[in-house]
């Protein structure tokens, strides 16, 4: 992992790591912990996890160019061809740790805004949002792919290249503290928190404790900081204001700043919306209400670096669907709205309201299961069906923990629209779905990563799409 225009020396990891001073004279060009990766001149962090262990991976770090390398415990050299007696080796307590700390002493060497952004929903479309605002004024460094945890955002750091005006970074979390750890590591200068719903609660607990664990960004902020949030649920306006004395809020309600809600907004028979930033004109490629919200709260953050506002809202504007974040795809005469990269139950409501948004064509929502949630699991499935029930749409397919809420739903309280379908496996019972379908109907697949629900597109090209379909989505790209 380069970090263009920064060389760490030895004295400098010494000091990040907390390590007494050494007389070695070895530079670093790069950090990184992935021993597939490796460049000459790096340092290699040996990671320890569930299913794995860097230090299994050291020698051919350094055969493949390592510099050195971090390590929990000391390394026994190895026979002939192995690495030089001068190799140095920096034994730590925890490699997680430190990578973390070497992450830390890279910021602490930039003197730029760092964004951090956080939120049960919504995390990456504003994150990409902002990319978008920021991105035709200023140099962006922002996190990339998923990196938004204890390894994704000190790596996001490290790669922070010298040249850059701005740092945004995506943090994710599914356990008390780790906010706060990684807001300690990143430093921001201004906290974007999105929403809070009940995601991750097995080891949260409830939206309470999500609650808490997001306010740690916002808490976790300098005086002369800035907190951008949204409006959803009602009690984060207020308890973020309190956290922060400047604290803007964003988003369609009253609790909203009035100067940061949408102005003039219209919305298409897509489910996209128009609205008026600053008198300049935005249009949304990504449809959905809750994406309004995500789009203010990067505006917000344009205008606390002083970006033009037409410069800002034409970068928007310009923002495509993530990979299965929104991703509209065409095959044949169906529409598949893809929203499969994760879901919860306010993400899944959000995605059924922008269904319910699409006008002309028959409206089908394919529901798959919505992990990590712990013993809520049964009543979270239910509530989140009745509220698709209770949408203005054709078809609801109810499969994986959402066919086990089918039967207890579908027995009680179901008129029968939208009709209510129960495949217990999508794939395994791909014939059925095919059967309801015309071929010119909007289709959303909804779904937590670990269902793989996008495994539906294959059969769905095959079926409806052009001879010879490569497969290749036909609109939005990129990862979310």
């Amino acid at each position: 992992m380069s970090t263009a225009g920064f060389t760490w020396s030895d004295a400098q990891v010494r000091r990040a790591l907390g390590l007494g001073l050494g007389g070695g004279s070895r530079t670093f060009t790069g950090v990184t912990m992935d021993s597939r990766k490796v460049r000459a001149g790096d340092l290699y962090v040996a990671l320890v996890g569930t299913h794995f262990d860097g230090h299994d991976f050291v020698e051919a770090a350094i055969a493949s160019g390592a510099r050195g390398a971090v390590v929990s415990h000391s390394m026994a050299a190895p026979g002939p061809g192995g690495w030089s007696a001068d190799v140095p080796f920096y034994q730590v307590d925890d490699t997680l740790v430190a990578l973390g700390r070497l992450a830390s002493h890279r910021r602490a060497a930039l003197s730029v805004p760092v964004i951090g952004i956080t939120g049960s929903s919504g995390k990456t479309s504003s994150k990409d949002f902002t990319k978008g605002a920021l991105g035709s004024a200023l140099t962006v460094h922002a996190t990339t792919g998923n990196l938004n945890n204890r390894i994704g955002v000190p790596l996001t750091l490290l790669a922070t290249p010298a040249a850059v005006d701005v740092l945004v970074v995506e943090m994710g979390t599914n356990e008390p503290g780790e906010i706060r750890t990684l807001s300690q590591i990143a430093r921001p200068t201004i906290g974007m928190l999105t929403t809070v719903g009940e995601s991750h609660l097995e080891k949260l607990s409830s939206v309470e404790g999500v609650l808490e664990e997001k306010l740690d960004l916002i808490r976790g902020l300098h005086t002369d900081g800035t907190a951008v949030v949204g409006d959803t649920p009602p009690a984060l306006p207020a308890r973020a204001r309190a956290a922060h004395p400047r604290t803007r809020v964003a988003g369609w309600t009253e609790r909203a700043d009035p100067d940061l809600r949408p102005v003039a907004a219209e919305v298409d028979a897509r489910g996209v919306h128009r609205f008026a930033w600053r008198g300049a004109p935005v249009s949304l490629t990504v449809p959905g209400r809750h994406m309004v919200q995500n789009a203010l709260l990067a505006l917000a953050v344009s205008e606390e670096l002083s970006v033009d506002p037409a410069v800002a809202a034409a970068g928007v504007s310009g923002v495509q669907p993530g990979w299965m974040r929104g991703q509209v795809e065409h095959v044949g005469g169906l529409t598949l709205l893809l929203d499969c990269y994760n879901a919860n139950p306010q993400s899944t409501r959000a995605s059924l309201d922008m269904l319910e948004l699409q006008r002309g064509a028959g409206r089908v929502a394919v529901l798959g299961s919505m992990l990590e949630l712990g013993g809520l699991s049964d009543s979270l499935h239910e509530e989140v069906l009745r509220h698709a029930l209770a949408r203005d749409l054709d078809v609801v397919v109810a499969t994986g923990e959402f066919a086990h809420a089918a039967r207890v739903v579908g027995a009680h309280s179901h008129s029968g629209r939208p009709t209510l379908v129960i495949l217990e496996d999508p794939i395994g019972e791909y014939p059925r779905l095919r059967g309801i379908l015309e071929g010119d109907e909007v289709l959303l697949l909804k779904a937590s990563r670990g269902v793989a629900l996008e495994a539906l597109l294959a059969l769905l090209r095959a079926d409806f799409g052009p001879a010879g379909d490569t497969g290749e989505q036909t609109s939005g790209g990129g990862r979310h």
